[in-house]
């Protein structure tokens, strides 16, 4: 630890405190599990009296980043966005966290809103809900009308989000640098978790950027018919308030389903929806990433209205190509080519089975590309791949991940609306403009401007590398380092065996010296007499080293020559 991070750690040293002790909580309620002591196990409970060591290690995760406040939530709520690196067991569970917070004081409110839009309230709305209609971790929502009459909604942050999520940032930063520490915990990356998580709040604490989504998929969609997407209103927004229209409707679960016609409907809004995300997808590159059945509105002629655009995903052309070809792929059932292209797209670990990741690759295609659309479920396959992933450690590309979740998240949104419903009905017949698009000249110009540029730039750069690499050689200066990786360990337990060799060596010459101060000047147990006081001490802190070096080398597998073979298998 650096001396410089030192007042960083001080400050927040009792949310370190709380932290702590939430998760020694569930930790020990994860030790407790393994015990078959009943009343021991039973210690621990939450609030319903149910003791933690009966819920599943993921159920027990969610429930202690609950307890750990809005930030961790966040992170919650980003880490089931990554199947591939937490599993989809865990993702899955994930999903189920809230953040339903005690909404602020209407004076707090009040406040925040004069401040930024520097009038008073009175001046920019005609009239101002003092209850809000919801309470979300970063701000609430209150119903308001426009001067001019027109009716919206006020998206106000709570008063000191910014810096208490600061705070949360700053500790999360520090457990992410010991938790790279732990083998178990690295394999989640815990530093690139927090960085993205760090770039999604501070997206999410600036409403300006929500505006601009609104702004941009408003122009979007604006030749989509059947399509609504609220409009904002940026003189009375700002970075802690967005305004929007309100639109009136109903939630998909309020939709008839006992007669026909309501069926019927049904179907059709769930094809309109599929549709609008599968051209957002692989036309526009941008697609609304929240599609859960909160934010999608049924209008009352009918029209379908987004809501919430503060999570947005973005698909560049490299990211779209990779998929379109998983998609032509997985169709044709080449298990060989779909390897490859994960193995293209992700980042690759250096002991993974290439075999191993084929086979299961292969299996994959076999249980669900043979399988009729109209039976296969999708989620349930999106779940096995990401289980692939993270059965290999295949990290993919953080906007692929959020494009994996959002699917998951748009077929169980669809489910609801009409169950026996794929979104693969609305990719399929699309899947021949797919490839004419790929393979289109415009498409392939643009690929190869990108190529030209690149060449270009190392063209321009290699003369003046090449020059600098010759100017080194001629100085001398040129080194080569070399990197022994897990050699510090060996060496350590080196030193310190002969360390306690020499500390036993010393220790047995001063007994047999007989050197003062001396114990048992007469005879005493088990014939024990004269005893040096400094060499019996020296033998035991050896001795305890001694086993203490065994142990570790026990731990590490590495105490014979089988165990060598062993790990230089799987290294």
């Amino acid at each position: 630890m650096r001396l410089t991070s030192l007042p960083r750690y001080y400050r927040n040293l009792r949310r370190w405190q709380e932290i702590i002790v939430v998760l020694r909580r569930y930790g020990l309620a994860d030790w407790l599990s393994r015990l078959r002591v009943d009343f021991i196990r039973d210690w621990l409970k939450d609030d319903d009296g149910v003791p933690l060591s009966s819920y599943s290690r993921s159920a027990r995760v969610r429930m202690a980043l609950t307890d750990l406040g809005p930030t961790f939530i966040k992170l919650g709520q980003v880490l089931s966005l990554r199947p591939d690196l937490v599993g989809s067991d865990l993702a899955k569970e994930l999903t189920l966290l809230q953040t339903q917070v005690p909404a602020d004081p209407f004076n707090v409110v009040r406040q925040i809103v004069e401040k930024e839009l520097g009038q008073p309230l009175e001046e920019v709305f005609l009239r101002f809900e003092e209850t809000s209609i919801a309470s979300a971790s970063i701000g609430q929502v209150h119903e308001a009308v426009l001067r001019d009459g027109t009716r919206v909604v006020v998206k106000v942050q709570h008063a000191d989000i910014q810096r208490t999520v600061s705070e949360d940032l700053e500790v999360l930063c520090g457990l992410a640098v010991m938790a790279e520490k732990i083998p178990e915990l690295a394999a989640w990356q815990p530093r690139t978790i927090v960085e993205q998580l760090s770039r999604s709040l501070r997206r999410e604490l600036s409403f300006q950027r929500e505006l601009l989504n609104l702004q941009v998929f408003q122009r979007l969609l604006s030749d989509k018919p059947g399509i609504r997407v609220p409009r904002g209103f940026p003189k009375q927004s700002s970075s802690m308030v967005l305004t929007m229209e309100k639109l009136e409707g109903e939630s998909i679960h309020s939709i008839a389903v006992d007669t026909e016609e309501g069926v019927g409907q049904r179907v059709e809004i769930a094809r309109r929806v599929a549709s609008l995300y599968v051209d957002s997808i692989f036309v526009m590159g941008l697609y609304h990433a929240d599609p859960h059945p909160g934010n999608i509105l049924i209008l009352a002629n009918g029209d379908v209205g987004l809501l919430d655009f503060g999570m947005v995903g973005r698909i560049d052309d490299t990211l779209r190509g990779n998929i379109e070809e998983m998609l032509f792929a997985v169709v044709s059932q080449d298990s060989a080519l779909l390897t490859s292209l994960i193995k293209r797209a992700g980042k690759i670990p250096a002991s993974i089975d290439e075999s191993l990741l084929s086979n299961d690759v292969a299996d994959l295609i076999a249980n669900y590309a043979t399988q009729p659309i109209e039976t296969l479920d999708f989620a349930a396959a999106l779940h096995d791949a990401t289980d692939v992933l993270h059965r290999h450690r295949i990290t993919l590309p953080s906007q692929m991940s959020i494009l994996i979740k959002t699917l998951i998240t748009l077929q169980g949104t669809i489910s609801q609306l009409s169950p026996g419903f794929s979104i693969l009905e609305t990719v399929q017949p699309k899947l021949g403009s797919l490839r004419r698009n790929r393979y289109s000249p415009w498409r392939q110009a643009r690929r190869m401007r990108r190529l030209y540029v690149e060449i270009e730039g190392l063209v321009e750069r290699m003369p003046s590398q090449i020059s600098a690499l010759m100017e080194l050689i001629q100085e001398g200066k040129l080194d080569v380092q070399l990197s022994h990786r897990g050699l510090s360990p060996s060496i350590n337990r080196l030193v310190l065996g002969l360390l306690t060799s020499s500390l036993l060596l010393g220790s047995s010459i001063l007994m047999a010296s007989k050197v003062p101060p001396l114990l048992f000047t007469q005879r005493g147990p088990l014939g024990l007499q004269d005893l040096s006081l400094l060499g019996l001490i020296g033998f035991l802190v050896s001795s305890l080293v001694a086993f203490r070096i065994l142990l570790a080398i026990n731990k590490s597998g590495h105490l014979d020559a089988e165990s060598d073979e062993h790990y230089d298998q799987y290294k």
